[in-house]
């Protein structure tokens, strides 16, 4: 992976100088060059940078400034800053590293220092950098279901007490749609388990790509799916609905499911309504629509009571 490094120093001559000594240490690929720490704050905010060298004492902002600024963004928090600096006071170095500097280098530094300091702060990077993806990656398991890649019930639940507080206080429109697999124990009895999988995983590859950015999909347990569509009255929902059922039916399965429609029923409720209260309230009424589109024979979307 390509590496940059800033360098920030009101002094031509020493910036190459320091550009010259990484570069014969081949630590990075790029270097970008920045005269004080405002033009190196822009730098930063268009350009991904790994590493961060800045002098303590410039013109229209000095070090503490850049730091102050830089540690202020979120993403920019865990940035490695090298503080260059010709003083050798204790108080300005403790100023500077509770600042969020990650160390010292002194001016006029020897080369073999300041590449050995580079080297232990990228390593420290690195590390970071590979806990942050391994948190990352705990974090989607922990709310993904693991065969279809949707999100599971748990996180489903949050997401749906965060939208219906939303929609609460600005008085939007929130849709839940419960959709339910026709006759699934049918075709796991017949194809078994593995094609009724198939199944399950062709279905949720249909939701994914037909949903807006902002949907959330989720296995909500077995063949049952919801839909989470915020700012989506009923109407719309109804539609969005309606071209799931309609993609399912069409889907053309491979294998032994050749030939094999496979079909969903669903059930729509949107809030705001008199009948719903609360989450629960909205469940039970999804949940009662999906019951009468099964009652009234399967492959078609029914709404909420009181809706038509």
């Amino acid at each position: 992976m390509a590496m940059t490094a800033l360098v920030i120093d009101d002094s031509e001559v020493l910036r190459e100088e320091i550009v010259r000594t990484l570069k014969e240490a081949r630590l990075f690929e790029t270097y970008l060059e920045a005269r004080d720490g405002l033009e190196g704050f822009k730098t930063l905010l268009n350009n991904k940078v790994d590493l961060v060298l800045c002098d303590l004492e410039m013109p229209r902002m000095d070090g503490f400034r850049f730091l102050s600024m830089t540690r202020s963004r979120g993403e920019l928090q865990d940035l490695p800053i090298i503080l260059l600096t010709s003083r050798e006071d204790r108080d300005t170095k403790i100023r500077g590293l509770e600042q969020g500097a990650s160390d010292y280098v002194t001016k006029p530094f020897d080369s073999g220092e300041l590449v050995a300091r580079v080297r232990v702060q990228m390593k420290v990077k690195g590390l970071q950098d590979e806990l942050k993806r391994s948190n990352e990656l705990l974090r989607k398991l922990s709310i993904t279901d693991p065969l279809t890649h949707l999100h599971n019930r748990r996180h489903l639940m949050e997401m749906v007490d965060k939208e219906f507080q939303r929609a609460s206080r600005k008085g939007g429109a929130l849709s839940l749609v419960i959709l339910d697999i026709d006759y699934f124990k049918k075709i796991n009895d017949t194809y078994g388990h593995q094609e009724g999988d198939k199944v399950l995983v062709a279905l949720a590859d249909i939701v994914r790509l037909r949903l807006r950015s902002y949907d959330v999909a989720a296995r909500y347990g077995g063949e049952e799916f919801v839909l989470l569509l915020p700012e989506t009255p009923l109407q719309e929902a109804q539609a969005i609905a309606e071209r799931l059922r309609l993609e399912v039916q069409d889907h053309v399965f491979d294998g032994s499911l050749h030939g094999q429609v496979i079909t969903i029923s669903l059930g729509v409720a949107t809030y705001p309504s008199p009948r719903i209260e609360g989450t629960d309230s909205l469940f039970r009424q999804a949940d009662e629509a999906l019951y009468r589109a099964k009652q009234n024979g399967r492959n078609r979307v029914e709404l909420m009571s009181g809706s038509t």
